[in-house]
């Protein structure tokens, strides 16, 4: 069963259950209105009750045909369906004619007892009968019936029309919620569609066609699902072009080494053979640096793998003190939140790229009042300050050229190729400042070269 199914038969069920439970509450509310209106005109004729006692007694006075004071109880007048009855209780009941009295009806006329209604079948047809006093005439009922039929076939209609009507109105539903669903969840097939395309194929380059308001869900799904996809596929391409660049900077170190290992196997006596074992142990090492920053390429990912309370000016200090780098950290406490590890191996991978391309490294720790071009996060920006740390060579410089490749993984000038290093380190650097919410920056100079990191600084423990 597709969605679309499902929606109408759901709007189908919430009709009917709406219906239905409308009808459940009205008809009692409406049965009971019925008989309040039905008791309010037995109340209503029961009240015009003594004009009439009066002119049937002066009826009977003039005929001499009832007693002194009152009439028999067999005064009884056709009202609408139902009737209206008058009885003198303080006669004797003429047989066969009127309704019974008993002690109640006769408590009621004296005025001891108050009216009532009560429910009674007379010639096999069931009454609601009102019994109150003829006010002015002590010892006199008034009685007022009508029949129970007329409340009740009108709920009667109201049941048949309730049941023709649920059914009715949860078909209409089904089938508007089902065309209603077919134009609604058009852009969802889509997007099923694409996904089913991109697990068949592989293909993740092919846009999704968004259609709907700005703000509907179902537009920010399209527009969500081609950002992800958009990411998803710049990842993969971003993984093939690691694992191509890597196989490239392997094979050539592996290439020689198995080349020189080769020769040694060969001529183990040839005086080359310390030469040959150099060069060997020299691409050995240099193919265990490699593999040691891919290693802290996966390590230092998006997220740092640990958070702490970091004195990035001591941690700066040591750092260059170990290396052989001037530092200047200033006399202030520099506190940020983060991965020790993680940034001490970007301040680390700036100071060693400094000092392979120039005589001399300076590293510079200062706060500063804003980073300009930071797009930073809600806890970044909750900061008052920033920390900046700025690592500067007397090098021959970044070439322009090559500014904006600087940071990304294996990028090597041609001027450098031929100097150590796997052209990882400043691309684990950047990885490492924007997983802390900051950002790394290589700074123009007329002399050497100025790379900055900008982080966040944190409230000191």
């Amino acid at each position: 069963m597709n969605l679309r199914t499902r929606v109408a038969i759901g709007g189908g069920v919430t009709v009917v259950a709406a219906v239905a439970l409308v009808g459940a509450i009205e008809y009692p509310a409406i049965g009971a209105g019925l008989r309040s209106n039905a008791d309010a005109d037995l109340v209503a004729t029961a009240a015009g009750a003594p004009s009439t006692y009066g002119k049937l007694l002066a009826v009977a006075n003039a005929k001499e045909r009832f007693g002194i004071g009152g009439v028999n109880t067999s005064s009884k007048i056709e009202v609408g369906k139902g009737f209206m009855e008058l009885v003198n209780t303080l006669l004797p009941v003429v047989a066969g004619k009127g309704t019974p009295v008993d002690e109640r009806d006769k408590s009621v006329a004296a005025g001891n007892t108050p009216a009532y209604f009560t429910d009674v079948r007379n010639q096999g047809v069931l009454y609601r009968l009102y019994t109150a006093e003829l006010p002015g005439h002590p010892g006199v009922l008034v009685r007022a019936a009508t029949p129970e039929s007329d409340p009740t076939g009108t709920l009667n209609r109201l049941t048949w029309l309730l049941v023709l009507l649920i059914p009715a109105a949860g078909l209409l539903a089904a089938v508007g919620a089902r065309l209603l669903a077919a134009r609604v969840l058009s852009p969802v097939a889509r997007l099923t569609a694409a996904a089913e395309h991109i697990a068949a194929t592989g293909d993740l380059s092919a846009p999704i066609a968004v259609a709907g308001r700005d703000g509907d869900e179902v537009a920010r799904l399209g527009v969500a699902f081609n950002a992800m996809t958009a990411a998803l596929d710049g990842s993969v391409g971003a993984q093939r072009r690691l694992v191509a660049d890597a196989s490239h900077e392997l094979r050539t170190p592996l290439t020689s080494l198995v080349t020189n290992l080769e020769l040694l196997a060969e001529r183990p006596d040839d005086p080359q053979a310390p030469a040959l074992i150099g060069e060997a142990l020299y691409q050995a090492l240099a193919l265990a640096e490699l593999t040691s920053d891919l290693v802290d390429l996966a390590r230092f990912g998006e997220v740092p793998a640990r958070s702490e309370v970091v004195r990035l000016d001591l941690l700066c200090a040591d750092l260059a003190a170990r290396r052989g780098a001037e530092v200047d950290a200033g006399n202030v406490a520099v506190v940020v939140r983060g991965d020790p590890a993680a940034l001490e191996r970007a301040v680390g991978n700036l100071v060693d790229n400094a000092l392979k391309f120039g005589t001399r490294a300076v590293v510079t720790v200062r706060m500063s009042a804003g980073a300009a071009g930071l797009a930073a996060s809600a806890a970044s920006a909750a900061s008052a300050a920033w920390v900046v740390v700025e690592v500067a060579d007397d090098g021959p410089g970044i070439p322009e050229a090559d500014v904006p490749y600087v940071f990304d993984r294996f990028h090597r000038s041609p001027d450098a190729r031929a100097l150590p290093g796997s052209g990882l380190g400043l691309a684990i650097a950047k990885q490492v400042a924007e997983a802390h919410g900051g950002r790394i920056e290589a700074v123009p100079r007329p002399v050497g070269a100025l790379l900055r990191i900008t982080l966040p600084v944190a409230a000191a423990p």
